[in-house]
């Protein structure tokens, strides 16, 4: 689909999988590159990611994720050290990527200039960095299980469109929560226009097929 990215992902830990498993969820392509062994097998069992199997910091791994086809590489080791160094590596090799860092220090902001998203703080997991990653598509992070409730711009040549709710069929496991102002909740007669965001509580199983609705 139009609105599909390529990430590649450096960690394959708890942030990393969670991650990859969100922009999986939301139709997205995604690369992991972790150099645990047995962190590689349980991610490729899961069939969420290509793995890459190595370390994201040296330049000939972050190579053979194919960079010239990635529209971002998101660090998120344990490490802040290790994710600026991939970040900077990956900016170096290829220029256009928006670079993604996950950091557990203060002052995240010391970073701007270096990077183009930072991580922070821990708690924010993994719906921060997949919002990092997806800046039309922004999760809210307090939310628990496996529900998303998230923000939603409707883009320009989007199925829905300029259309009203009673004319849409959306997927049973969603919903459309609030209107384009988000002062009342949303109803049959709500339109969802191009290029305004709205609130939306979506399944994990039916997260790619709203995203298709939405984003085209």
């Amino acid at each position: 689909m139009p609105g599909t990215l390529r990430t590649v992902i450096a960690g394959g830990g708890r942030v990393g999988r969670r991650t990859a498993r969100l922009l999986d969820d939301r139709g997205h392509n995604v690369v992991v590159i972790e150099d645990d062994p047995d962190l590689v097998q349980s991610l490729s069992d899961e069939y969420i990611a290509t793995v890459i199997e190595g370390d994201a910091t040296r330049p000939a791994i972050l190579r053979q994720a194919d960079l010239e086809r990635t529209d971002t590489v998101a660090a998120l080791t344990g490490l802040t050290g290790a994710n600026l160094a991939i970040c900077m590596v990956a900016e170096r090799l290829r220029p256009e990527l928006t670079t993604v860092m996950r950091t557990d220090r203060e002052g995240p902001e010391e970073y701007a200039g270096y990077v183009d998203e930072v991580v922070f703080p821990e708690r924010a997991g993994a719906r921060a960095a997949a919002n990092a990653v997806e800046r039309d598509v922004r999760a809210l992070e307090d939310v628990t299980g496996n529900l998303e409730v998230m923000e939603i711009g409707v883009a320009e040549g989007a199925p829905v469109a300029g259309r009203s709710l009673m004319d849409i069929a959306l997927p049973r496991g969603s919903l459309v929560v609030s209107d384009a102002d988000g002062n009342r909740i949303a109803g049959s007669e709500t339109v969802l226009e191009p290029g305004r965001t709205y609130v939306v509580a979506v399944e994990p199983d039916v997260a790619d097929e709203v995203m298709n609705l939405l984003r085209g």
